[in-house]
């Protein structure tokens, strides 16, 4: 039982169903979607449609999705909506110049984007109400406006310069050149059309006809290779998950080209110290050299699998993670990971549970902030840019090429016992999603924390040198991994965003989390 003297949110409590989502309307859409008698999966795509509309930095139909889906009976399955690159796209493009780094608001930094196809994948599987059913609720919130909530207004003002650079995104975005202020009421009408030709069409009104065709044009003419084929051949692929151990768990996350890996990697690590009789700076200093180790592995090795043999399993062997384990110095830091890769940033996670306990753990994403800054603006449409983080030297297993997909941070996570999941979850933040599904589940499970406790819980990063602190932290502890030679600041921001829900099968009932670093909430019925 959480102390109710401090500041804090309950676990949130419900039997017939429960959605956890980053902003309260889409929570609402999916719970209403619930109530209505849809499953998991309608409630998720409406609570993400949702999210496309009223977070229009972090999401939307012009990006990327992962999801695992967990039937009550039966074994998980995983759905890769990433999108791949053009077929015509030119290697040596960048190379040649000697660029290291795919520029963010370029053409190549959009592969066709895969949201869309993956909600009518997922809905056309394992739905059981129709799209329009589904989408009503952004359609709605584009056509007739939504009321910016603070996070969003912050995140709007921080990331602006993005959309400044495409006059038709600073028209939609920026009008009268001012940034949203909370509470102001914001509308997409564009993108509501495109919603609706969805609804009515399917995913071919957003791969083939007037959606795909303004796309293309709009990227053909800044250079890009883009071609009605490649939108028209673009499909998710359904991938067999992955899983680890942790404590008498098992980690269920989708395969590479995801990070998925770096996060059971780093559980693997965790599990070999009694994490739970550590000091917190130890458990701090433990955490950032397992995700040193696991984040080296990532950027050199993890990659689309057609361009690369990935054996998961080889990761996670006992004498590879016992290497790992065996090279940690509790005293002292070791040297930074070598970063060369990109930052990755803004996504928005949903969770949802039905009535009869069939799961949902899905994340969408534009990648950085109003992504790639390229607008569609008959069509609504704002592209993401994760082609940015393909690396732009032929050889690497990451590097751009034709019909290729990035290497991606976005997961999706399950947990599960003796055959039955018992907990969907997710923590948005870019490279940080590894490391945050790995410390959520050492809190659960080394410092037995409730779900929400887990997710409001401080924490921490080791990324590109430098040991990110929240706030929550405090100088003493910041002083101390100092001292082990830890570059440890206090992080100007706070780190990710969480959502879980916990099923609780011996009582029939639903405990639901979503974390303070965000607008959102949990709620059941």
């Amino acid at each position: 039982m959480r102390n109710f003297m401090t500041i804090g949110r309950s676990v949130a409590v419900a039997e017939r169903g429960m959605a956890a989502t980053s902003h309260p309307q889409a929570t609402l859409a999916a719970v209403e979607m619930l109530k209505a008698g849809g499953n998991a999966v309608d409630a998720a795509v409406a609570a993400v449609a949702v999210q496309g509309v009223v977070e229009p930095q972090m999401t939307g139909i012009g990006g990327d999705c992962f999801a695992l889906y967990s039937p009550r009976c039966g074994e998980p399955v995983a759905l890769n909506g990433s999108g791949r690159t053009p077929s015509g796209t030119d290697i040596e493009k960048y190379a040649a110049r000697g660029q290291r780094d795919i520029p963010p608001t370029s053409p190549e930094a959009v592969t066709v984007p895969g949201a869309i196809d993956a909600w009518c994948r997922l809905v056309a599987d394992h739905g059981s109400r129709s799209l329009e059913e589904i989408f009503r609720p952004a359609i709605t919130a584009a056509e007739q406006g939504f009321c910016v909530t603070p996070r969003v207004a912050e995140d709007w003002r921080r990331f602006r310069a993005r959309i400044e650079i495409d006059p038709h995104a600073a028209a939609q975005f920026l009008p009268g050149g001012a940034a949203p202020a909370v509470g102001d009421i914001r509308a997409q009408p564009a993108l509501g059309r495109t919603l609706r030709r969805i609804a009515q069409h399917g995913r071919d009104a957003f791969y083939a006809g007037e959606a795909a065709e303004e796309m293309v044009g709009i990227l053909g003419g800044l250079g890009g290779a883009h071609t009605m084929d490649d939108f028209a051949a673009h499909t998710s692929d359904d991938v067999r998950p992955i899983s680890a151990r942790y404590h008498d768990h098992d980690v269920v996350e989708c395969p590479p080209n995801g990070q998925g890996l770096a996060a059971l990697m780093i559980l693997r690590t965790l599990a070999g110290f009694d994490v739970g009789a550590l000091s917190q700076a130890d458990r701090i200093h433990l955490l950032a050299e397992a995700t040193k180790a696991a984040y080296r592995a990532r950027d050199a090795f993890f990659c689309d699998p057609s361009a690369g043999n990935i054996d998961p399993a080889s990761f996670l062997a006992d004498d590879y993670i016992g290497r790992i384990r065996a090279r940690i110095d509790m005293s002292r830091a070791s040297e930074p990971a070598a970063w060369d890769d990109i930052e990755h940033r803004d996504t928005v996670y949903v969770t949802v549970v039905d009535r009869d306990l069939n799961a949902v753990s899905l994340i969408n994403s534009l990648f950085y902030p109003f992504g790639s800054g390229i607008y569609a603006p008959t069509s609504g449409i704002l592209l993401h840019n994760r082609g940015w983080s393909f690396r732009a030297r032929p050889g690497h297993l990451n590097s751009l090429g034709p019909r290729k997909r990035p290497m991606h941070t976005i997961i999706p996570g399950l947990l599960r016992k003796d055959g039955k999941t018992v907990m969907s979850f997710g923590v948005m933040g870019g490279h940080y999603q590894a490391a945050g599904h790995a410390n959520l589940l050492s809190n659960i499970f080394d410092l037995k924390m409730d779900i929400q406790a887990a997710a409001e819980a401080p924490r921490s990063f080791a990324f590109d040198g430098v040991l990110s602190l929240e706030t929550t932290i405090g100088s003493a502890i910041r002083d101390e991994l100092r001292g082990r030679g830890h570059d440890a600041r206090f992080s100007e921001e706070p780190i990710g965003g969480c959502q879980a829900i916990r099923i609780d099968h011996a009582r029939g009932i639903l405990l639901g989390a979503s974390d303070h670093r965000k607008d959102g909430l949990a709620l059941g019925f």
